[in-house]
């Protein structure tokens, strides 16, 4: 420990009279460590922590086994199973001590005008039993709280939300909270480590499943024998496996499928919703649609910030083999006085692991910080994500790993070269040393063709994900986006019946219309890249009557004038199409090419499946229109039916208006709230534009263009400044060379061209050997690319002159500098 303890203040002194070598080292292993730590603990937060709840591994997913086919309603992030098939699970399953459902779900707190959210859930009573939270105020929520027909027996709600919209006021319990214009009392308060069973978003209001219908009114689920909205969680009976409890519940699926078959099931139907099969999967890890759409993008950032680490201790070991040139005296004097190669090794060793350990330090400081920045990235207003960045055992391995290995990747050859020299030799030598030998300059050389190589591989696969997110951002979407207000408005407080509702949003609409500065307003059932979608059977009537699963919009007159959606052939829905007049429809391209085989599709009728008891309508198409991006802007275009929203027959409470204005959105927006407000102050609202909708959608597309922007740029600036210090160097070395041939005439530029060659040697080595590597790695990014193939060859053409280009540069400093060599100067110099 004396030895240890020298050897650490030792190596401290070196790096206080070499402050600016310490900088960069320290730097370099900040950003790396700290890149690859903060993407790690994302990795750790979403795929590896259990949840918070005492022995998490007993916990286990019932759902279909492999639900292939859905048909109905589905609502909510985890749409798993109905409250039928729910009731089935929960009175006959076995394998279970205790058993629950819930559904996650978004309550409007306020009470008029502009909507205020919080994030909510319905659960069972034994939602708060089964995971053993125990409140931290109040009570939580019994069994004997949902029971149907209970109305709003009282909500659970969660320690941030107490602190946040309640400031911590200890006389919560009792006081009525506003959800969906219904009072709840507050029963409860959760404690501060207790977030949902969702990763990567945190509850803020629990409330019983059997206020569900008290909340949605006439579009409630509970009872709706096909709408799928719940998912269901249990904890294992000691003994029980998951093998054993999906067994019993494959036994009890075919009775408790035929007790919950949904009575407008066609046959068809019916025979596919009896093949499911009940089943239990692990659950220690939650549920969470963050995992699903971020895992595979996290684990490719990590590998890019690993090749980043990788090429800054290349980086580092080259300035560690440049600083023991100029220490070989020093150790050949140790060694000539008796020191061991064993015993000078070790310190050096210390040297670099202090090095190391600041730098994870640092790096480890850098990670939070980094962390929170991507937690923001990825949040937006109408969906805020929550994740425990504390760190746990997982990260302060992985951080404490990446110091030693980071440690041992650019200390360890340094350190053996060093103590590698004969003493004799090094006394005998001047200025220069020993290291100046073939062989320890090829090492310097191999790492920077490896910094070179490694460089190019991330440059490339930069520019793949920042093209990728140019070709969505310029793709032609089918519609305009600029200058485009959506809002989401509620009138279920107003309690409009149904046959004067599409008068009510008509005449809202003509309000709005009449504005100032507004060009046009329609009404959509979806709105485009909204991640909502509805598709239905039809039936093409002709020769062959064929049958065709289209995707299906319902919207206003002027729906496609607000969009600058083009037609082709046909008209546009009018006023003359109403609810007694002939059923009209209006499709896409995707839709005449894909089931009409490209004739022409005006006057042609369908007749659209619907379920037992319900009639079924026949449309004429009217219309054809160009195609437009529907669910995201990834897709393929997809056969689109637009039906006219006053045909409609079950209109709902929850217009969604599209409007265009002539001036900047934020001029517009108070006019458009002000009517709104002015045809009842009951509406609820929310308004955004059509643009950060679209943007919002693009946020993974934006985390990988923008990381691994950082992260190239990042790389190739390491490795400009390998290839810098290698020819430097080499300009160092060969300065009498170098003085004897100018003063025998040589010109300058052949001075110039003669260090150019040999950078130039060393950077197509490079770039041969990086082009390979990133055509090999670019595979494993293909799905994450739009527009682009992983072996593109103007991206790779791009990224290999760029990086020549830079690593040019970085060469011609040092040559033209020895091209100014003074002869005489340089032959004194030994």
């Amino acid at each position: 420990m004396q030895t240890l303890w020298q050897d650490l203040r030792y190596g401290a002194r070196l790096l206080r009279l070499n402050p600016g070598f310490a900088a960069v080292a320290m730097l370099s292993l900040a950003l790396g460590i700290g890149a690859n730590t903060a993407i790690f603990q994302l990795l750790d937060a979403v795929r590896l922590r259990t949840l918070p709840a005492k022995n998490p591994q007993g916990l286990a997913v019932v759902r279909i086994a492999d639900r292939k086919h859905s048909t109905g309603r589905h609502e909510g992030r985890y749409s798993q199973i109905t409250n039928p098939m729910w009731e089935q699970i929960r009175d006959h399953q076995q394998g279970f001590s205790s058993i629950f459902a819930w559904a996650a779900t978004v309550f409007n707190l306020a009470v008029g005008g502009e909507a205020h959210y919080a994030q909510g859930m319905f659960v069972s009573g034994n939602f708060f039993k089964v995971l053993e939270v125990q409140p931290l105020l109040g009570r939580i929520l019994m069994g004997e709280d949902d029971r149907r027909g209970c109305g709003s027996p009282g909500t659970v709600i969660s320690y941030a939300f107490w602190q946040r919209e309640y400031g911590g006021q200890p006389d919560i319990l009792g006081r009525k909270i506003t959800l969906e214009g219904h009072p709840f009392p507050i029963i409860g308060v959760t404690p501060p480590g207790f977030f949902g069973v969702e990763i990567g978003r945190s509850y803020d209001v629990a409330v019983p499943i059997c206020s569900e219908p008290v909340i949605r009114g006439e579009e409630s689920l509970l009872d709706m024998w096909h709408g799928w909205w719940l998912a269901a969680m249990g904890r294992l009976k000691p003994g029980w496996t998951l093998a054993r409890a999906t067994a019993q519940l494959a036994a009890i699926s075919p009775a408790a499928l035929e007790a919950t078959v949904p009575p407008v099931f066609k046959p068809d139907d019916v025979k596919n919703y009896m093949e499911y099969r009940f089943g239990a999967f692990p659950a220690d890890n939650g549920f969470s649609s963050l995992r699903r759409e971020y895992e595979n993008p996290l684990w490719t950032l990590l590998a890019i910030a690993g090749l980043v680490l990788l090429i800054a201790c290349a980086n580092l070991a080259n300035l560690m083999l440049a600083r023991a040139s100029a220490r070989e005296r020093e150790i050949g004097v140790r060694l000539a006085l008796g020191a061991s190669r064993l015993r000078l090794l070790c310190q050096m060793f210390v040297e670099s692991l202090l090095l190391a350990t600041t730098g994870a330090a640092l790096g480890a400081c850098l990670a939070q910080l980094l962390s929170r920045f991507l937690i923001a990235f990825l949040s937006t207003e109408g969906s805020p994500l929550f994740m425990d960045l504390r760190p746990d055992w997982r990260v302060l391995g992985f951080t404490a790993g990446l110091a030693v290995l980071t440690c041992v990747l650019f200390g360890l050859a340094p350190a053996l070269r060093s103590t590698r020299v004969a003493p004799v030799s090094v006394l005998k030598a001047a200025g220069r040393g020993m290291t100046s030998g073939p062989a320890r300059f090829g090492l310097r050389r191999s790492l920077v063709v490896i910094q070179v190589a490694l460089s190019l591989v991330l440059l490339v696969g930069a520019l793949l994900f920042v093209r990728t997110l140019r070709n969505l951002l310029t793709l032609d979407p089918g519609f305009r986006q600029n200058n485009m207000v959506v809002a989401n408005l509620d009138l279920t407080r107003l309690n409009i019946a149904k046959e004067r509702r599409q008068g009510f949003k008509r005449e809202l609409l003509d309000r709005i219309r009449a504005l100032p500065g507004i060009d046009s307003a329609a009404d959509a059932g979806i709105v485009p890249i909204s991640g909502n979608s509805w598709n239905d059977t039809v039936f093409i009537e002709g020769s062959d009557n064929r049958k065709a699963v289209p995707w299906f919009n319902r919207v206003t007159p002027g729906y496609f004038k607000t969009l600058h959606t083009p037609f082709l052939a046909g008209r546009d829905f009018d006023d003359h199409d109403t609810a007694t007049s002939l059923k009209v429809a209006i499709v896409n391209e995707t839709f005449v090419r894909k089931f009409l085989n490209g004739q022409n599709a005006i006057g042609v009728t369908f007749r659209q499946e619907s379920y037992v008891g319900r009639p079924t309508p026949t449309y004429q198409i009217v219309g054809l229109v160009k195609d437009a991006k529907y669910v995201d802007l990834r897709e393929e275009p997809v056969p689109l039916v637009y039906l006219v929203a006053a045909q409609d027959d079950r209109p709902d409470n929850f217009p969604q208006f599209l409007i265009r204005s002539n001036v900047p959105v934020p001029a517009a927006l108070p006019a458009i709230k002000q009517a709104v407000s002015e045809a009842s102050p009951e509406i609820m609202s929310e308004f955004h534009t059509l643009q950060s909708q679209i943007r919002d959608s693009l946020l993974r597309e934006r985390l990988m263009a923008t990381l691994s922007g950082f992260f190239g740029f990042l790389a190739v600036l390491l490795a400009t400044v390998g290839l810098y210090g290698v020819i430097s160097y080499t300009v160092a070395r060969r300065t009498n060379e170098i003085g004897i041939r100018v003063a025998l005439g040589a010109q300058r530029g052949h001075v110039i061209s003669m260090i150019l060659r040999e950078a130039a040697v060393l950077l197509a080595i490079g770039l041969v050997l990086g082009s390979a590597l990133a055509l090999a790695a670019s595979r494993t990014a293909t799905s994450l690319l739009f527009g682009l193939k992983p072996n593109d060859p103007v991206t790779l053409a791009l990224a290999v002159a760029a990086l020549a280009a830079v690593a040019a540069a970085a060469s011609f400093l040092p040559a033209h500098r020895a091209a100014r060599l003074d002869p005489m100067a340089a032959l004194r110099e030994e």
